[in-house]
């Protein structure tokens, strides 16, 4: 059954797609497709996205229960740092691909997530779990997931307004210094590899603060916050300055001590969606990467 929201509208000026998807915590793009459908009405009548409102104009939506996707629910083990009815936060192992991509549609942590949470709310119509952020497969570490459109709508908007913490934990190739700092360089696709990310005139705003841990032998043990969220960012802009992530076959060297590039995503801070109240979870480095630790004579004082 259809869910149907209706609305006065206060201010004159708006985009009703806009409107739409923040008064029904939706995405704009689903917005879109409703009102394309006619399942979103002004004064009774059809509009296109693109309308204009005036003040006390009258908006109706219609929002169709969510449909079956053709992802398959896998029963994957997941460690699950936290759930509650809007969102789950998980401790993704190494390896694991977010969500399917060409190439790879099972064994992904989408996939685990819709045999995991059976009052999945879906996302944008269709009963899939929502995802906010990514990390890389081969990077481990903390991931919130939204099991519904309300969800995903307040972290969305929480990371768009950059208050949400993601602190990383990496081991870099030679002594980084100084010992704290903030690497600001745009990032685009690389022109000659379109594969890779680089540091590039005219890309995205791209911004990495990080603080020393300590100094292994020939090696530096850092903490990196983002405060924006590129694709690759801590490894692209660590390989800019001359200290690659440990491990990276893309932006450094494979190493035949780690089977991966040695980052972590070690804590998640942001507001739940349902009480607004501020939450921040750990993860503690896993084995293989104590393991990688100890054999390039780790010093972690500091």
């Amino acid at each position: 059954m259809d869910k149907r929201l209706e609305f006065t509208v206060d201010e004159a000026g708006a985009r009703i797609d806009t409107y739409v998807a923040e008064r029904c915590l939706i995405s704009r793009a689903y917005a879109q497709k409703l009102i394309d459908q006619g399942r979103v009405t002004a004064d009774g009548g059809r509009v296109k996205p693109g309308h204009r409102l005036h003040a006390g104009q009258k908006v109706a939506a219609s929002i169709p229960p969510p449909s079956p996707t053709s992802l398959v629910p896998e029963d994957i083990p997941l460690e699950i740092i936290y759930e509650d009815s809007d969102i789950l936060v998980v401790n993704k192992p190494a390896g694991m691909l977010v969500h399917p991509a060409p190439g790879q549609y099972t064994g992904t942590l989408v996939n685990a997530v819709l045999a995991r949470c059976p009052d999945l709310g879906g996302i944008d119509g269709l009963l899939r779990p929502g995802i906010v952020h990514r990390l890389d497969k081969e990077t481990s570490g903390l991931i919130v997931v939204a099991k519904n459109d309300t969800a995903h709508a307040s972290l969305s908007r929480q990371i768009k307004q950059r208050s949400v913490t993601k602190v990383y934990v990496a081991l870099v190739t030679g002594c980084l210094s100084p010992e704290t700092g903030v690497i600001d360089a745009p990032i685009g696709r690389n022109p000659s590899n379109r594969k890779r990310m680089a540091v590039v005139s005219g890309g995205r705003e791209a911004r990495t603060r990080y603080r020393v841990l300590g100094y292994p032998e020939g090696h530096t043990l850092i903490e990196a916050t983002l405060e924006t969220g590129r694709t690759h960012q801590i490894r692209v802009h660590l390989a800019a300055i001359g200290h690659p992530v440990f491990g990276d076959p893309v932006y450094g060297k494979r190493s035949p001590l780690l089977g991966r590039q040695f980052l972590h995503a070690h804590r998640l801070g942001f507001q739940l969606p349902s009480t607004g109240q501020p939450v921040e979870f750990r993860s503690e480095i896993p084995p293989d990467l104590e393991a990688a630790l100890r054999l390039v004579g780790a010093d972690r004082s500091g």
